[in-house]
C-alpha cells in the first residue's frame, strides 16, 4: 500500500477504536446504535490521521465497516506492516541527552519492538530517577526526574489508563526574569511505573507534550 505511517499511540487508538466497535457488533441488537458507533469510529480514525493521504484514508476507514471478531483481528494484524519504529539511538547517544548524569543506566535496547515505543522510559531504583527520552520536531528530548513509587493504582497522566503508578517529578528550565540563581520550579505527574504498559496503552501524546513544554518554559499554565 504504502510506507509506514502509523505511529504507536496512533495504533493503539486505533486498536481501543476497534475494542469498541467490535463489541457494539457483538452485544447491541439496535442497529441505530451500531452505526452511532460507526459513525464515531469513522471520525475518530480522521482525527488521528490528519496527514493521511487518500490511500491510507481508505485503509484506515475501513475499519468502520467491520463486523465480525476473526475480521478485526485481521485488520489489526495487517496494520503492522504500516507501523513507524520510534527513531533508535545507541547507548552514547542516550548518555548525551542526560549530561549531568554520572553512569547512567541504560535499557537493553536489543530488546525493544520500536514499533510499539512513543517514548522510552526506564528507572534506576538505586537513585530513585526515571529517565524520558522522546522525539519533537526532529529532535531527541532526554528528561529527567525524581521517581517515587505510590504502591497502588491510579490514572496515569499520560495514557489515562488505571494502573500502577508512581509520582515523576521534573525541574523545570523555565525561570522569572528576576529569579533568584537557587529558584527552581518543580513539576509533578503520575505516570506508569512500567513504561513499556504505558506504551501499550498510550493512544494520545498530547500530555506528553505539553509535559515536555512545560518543562523547557514553552507552556506557562
Amino acid at each position: 500500500m504504502d510506507k509506514p505511517f502509523i505511529r504507536n499511540h496512533q495504533y493503539n487508538l486505533i486498536k481501543k477504536q476497534a475494542s469498541l466497535l467490535q463489541n457494539a457488533c457483538n452485544t447491541v441488537s439496535d442497529r441505530k446504535v451500531v452505526e452511532a458507533v460507526r459513525s464515531s469510529t469513522l471520525i475518530k480514525m480522521i482525527e488521528a490521521f490528519p496527514e493521511a493521504t487518500e490511500l491510507q484514508k481508505q485503509y484506515l476507514e475501513k475499519l468502520s465497516t467491520l463486523n465480525k471478531s476473526e475480521d478485526f483481528q485481521r485488520y489489526l494484524l495487517s496494520l503492522e506492516p504500516y507501523m513507524t519504529e520510534f527513531p533508535q539511538l545507541s547507548a552514547a547517544q542516550i548518555k548525551k541527552l542526560f549530561p549531568k548524569v554520572k553512569k547512567l543506566k541504560v535499557p537493553d535496547l536489543d530488546a525493544m519492538d520500536y514499533r510499539y515505543v512513543t517514548y522510552m522510559g526506564w528507572t534506576d531504583i538505586a537513585s530513585n530517577k526515571m529517565f524520558i527520552v522522546y522525539q519533537q520536531n526532529g529532535q531527541h528530548i532526554g528528561i529527567e526526574g525524581k521517581f517515587t513509587p505510590t504502591n497502588k493504582k491510579s490514572v496515569c497522566f499520560l495514557c489515562n489508563r488505571h494502573e500502577e503508578v508512581a509520582l515523576f517529578t521534573a525541574i523545570s528550565k523555565s525561570k522569572p526574569a528576576n529569579a533568584s540563581p537557587d529558584y527552581y520550579k518543580a513539576i509533578g505527574n503520575y505516570m506508569c511505573v512500567n513504561s513499556d504498559t504505558c506504551n501499550k496503552n498510550i493512544s494520545d501524546i498530547a500530555a506528553l507534550e505539553k509535559f515536555i513544554g512545560h518543562l523547557q518554559g514553552k507552556h506557562e499554565s
